[in-house]
């Protein structure tokens, strides 16, 4: 493909932004491509992927607007394979496919696919996608469980290799992952839904080209790189400099019945800031442990969130921030250390940037989150065709309060931002009936602006003989109020068998359920910011109303007064009770 010189478009900031958006579009595109294609309720539903452009150097130009957590990730990767594969071996038509957590992966469930873009026969970028599948093998289906001990049990570790070549399906690593997963027609049917994606987004980003020519849309994508880079270092300005530190803690790591210390130290100065993870613990031997690329996501995301939310997201951002992260520690294992449920580790990464923020900017930032991802993979048979199903549920929890606003209640926040999963989908694909979905009062902590409450989810099982399989946390550390705002409430598993009483469950395990059985995902709530005292008192009359505070908690929180029959707060008696208190 030969085009002529534009002369028609311009280097100008006003192209930049036309270019900028151009990208995202690509990205935002490809994304809803997969979705659309796709064949497990975790892609189609849940949304747990993200897709991403990148120049001929594998820096990032623009990514979708889906999950957080997979920010950086792709530029750990593409570097490995830009070192991998000779310029002239990266044809238009290839996939790329990779999974290895420990060559920029995030865990093995995640598969990365890469797609070259040449243009006038030189490569002119990549264009990438990653999607959470219903199963890549390991010990358990959806490799979910907790108290895996080595990558090994966790599935099917791919190198970087071709899925297609020049457009055409490779048969022999098609069979090789046929072969070792339990729904092949799924996942197959998902990774072809990854390569449609890449198809089109790179046709997309060749037509960018032939519009406005190579110079123009390479000189808008460094432009592009150094106005975010501008954006931040700006924003540092605004921080003062010093010394932060945030510490969290994952409850176990499904092995140990022992917390895991996470913590975070902010090193700021003017405009640059270094990040390290001294005093954090050391390499695990369950399955939390937090591959580099997931930790950089983490932090990368924090501070975009609390310098400059809306900087567009690109491989300029990160210049201003300098990441150490000691290898053997929980948040940079070692090989063979297993990684599947590193999303509760990444997740407190996070939070306690969010800790040691709130020291420095307080308004910027938010109270305790849920913190944590309820990762579910029921698997079993089919009653009527006896084919095996794999049928994996995620659950988030509440968000936390600002200086400014509520959290929102039962929205997933910080990194993954999964939605949710319809109960009409669930029971229309799976021996599966959810008998209560529904919000859990109190859960949000009481403050000026209120924690978010988390969601209850109660499944029924139809049939016999269905695995469960899960990671959860959160259910020993309550999600944090900050300023007198007070802690959120933390989560809950039980199983509830024919004719017995329900029955904590570990929230990182493995089960077998029989039929009628009812497993009940309790998710950690958020944190309230600010004295409850300050809290508008027509906000709390809507809390009691609508079922969201009871009038005991209110009382005790709140030290209001509340008339039990219409749940109205007395102001004059609630003023008294203060001032007498």
């Amino acid at each position: 493909m030969t085009t002529k010189p534009n002369t028609t478009f311009k280097l100008d900031p006003i192209s930049m932004q036309v270019i900028r958006y151009a990208m995202e579009r690509i990205a935002d595109e490809m994304g809803y491509t997969m979705v659309r294609t796709s064949r497990s309720i975790i892609i189609k539903e849940i949304m747990d992927i993200t897709c991403a452009v990148s120049d001929s150097k594998g820096e990032t130009i623009a990514q979708a607007h889906h999950a957080p957590m997979l920010l950086t990730g792709f530029e750990i990767t593409t570097r490995a394979l830009l070192d991998h594969f000779d310029e002239e071996d990266l044809h238009d038509g290839d996939v790329i496919i990779s999974n290895d957590p420990y060559k920029g992966g995030q865990h093995i469930m995640d598969l990365q696919t890469f797609t070259p873009v040449r243009f006038d026969r030189r490569l002119i970028g990549l264009v990438a996608s990653i999607a959470h599948h219903a199963d890549m093998g390991g010990a358990t289906a959806g490799g979910v469980a907790g108290g895996l001990t080595e990558i090994y049990q966790e599935g099917l570790r791919l190198p970087m290799v071709k899925l297609y070549r020049e457009g055409a399906e490779c048969d022999e690593i098609f069979g090789i992952i046929a072969n070792n997963i339990r729904v092949p027609e799924k996942t197959l049917g998902d990774i072809r839904a990854q390569a449609s994606a890449n198809f089109v987004g790179a046709r997309r980003m060749k037509e960018i080209y032939e519009k406005y020519g190579p110079e123009v849309v390479e000189g808008c994508c460094e432009m592009l790189k150094d106005y975010s880079e501008r954006r931040i270092r700006a924003g540092l300005k605004k921080i003062p400099d010093g010394t932060y530190t945030g510490v969290d803690y994952v409850d176990d790591d499904g092995v140990r019945d022992e917390p895991v210390r996470i913590q975070v130290n902010i090193h700021k100065q003017g405009d640059h800031a270094k990040i390290d993870f001294e005093g954090t613990a050391p390499q695990a031997p369950g399955n939390i442990n937090c591959p580099l690329a997931t930790t950089h996501a983490a932090v990368y995301y924090a501070l975009l969130c609390v310098i400059d939310p809306h900087v567009p997201p690109n491989a300029g951002c990160y210049r201003p921030f300098q990441v150490e992260v000691q290898e053997g520690s929980c948040v940079n294992p070692r090989m063979p250390g297993a990684v599947a449920a590193r999303t509760n580790t990444s997740q407190k990464i996070a939070e306690a940037m969010m800790k040691a923020l709130a020291q420095a900017v307080p308004a910027q930032v938010t109270a305790g989150s849920h913190g944590q991802i309820s990762t579910c993979g029921f698997s079993g048979f089919q009653p009527k065709t006896n084919k095996r199903f794999v049928f994996i549920d995620i659950q988030g929890g509440g968000a936390g309060a600002m200086a400014t606003k509520d959290g929102r209640d039962g929205q997933d926040s910080h990194l993954a931002r999964f939605m949710n999963t319809p109960v009409e989908s669930a029971e229309m694909e799976y021996p599966v009936r959810v008998e209560r979905y529904a919000l859990i009062p109190d859960s949000g902590g009481a403050g000026q602006y209120r924690g978010a409450l988390a969601p209850r989810r109660d499944t029924r099982m139809l049939v016999d003989g269905i695995s469960f399989a899960r990671y959860g946390d959160r259910q020993a550390f309550a999600p944090f109020g900050l300023f007198g705002g007070k802690d959120g409430a933390m989560g809950r598993f039980y199983l509830t068998r024919r004719g017995e009483e329900p029955v904590r469950l570990k929230s990182k395990g493995f089960d077998t359920l029989s039929r009628d059985d009812v497993v009940s995902i309790c998710c950690p709530g958020a944190g309230g910011y600010g004295d409850p005292l300050g809290r508008n008192l027509d906000a709390l009359e809507r809390d009691l109303l609508d079922g969201k505070v009871t009038p005991e908690r209110a009382v005790e929180d709140y030290q209001v007064v509340v008339d039990a029959k219409t749940l109205r707060i007395d102001r004059a008696a609630t003023a008294k009770a203060r001032s007498d208190g």
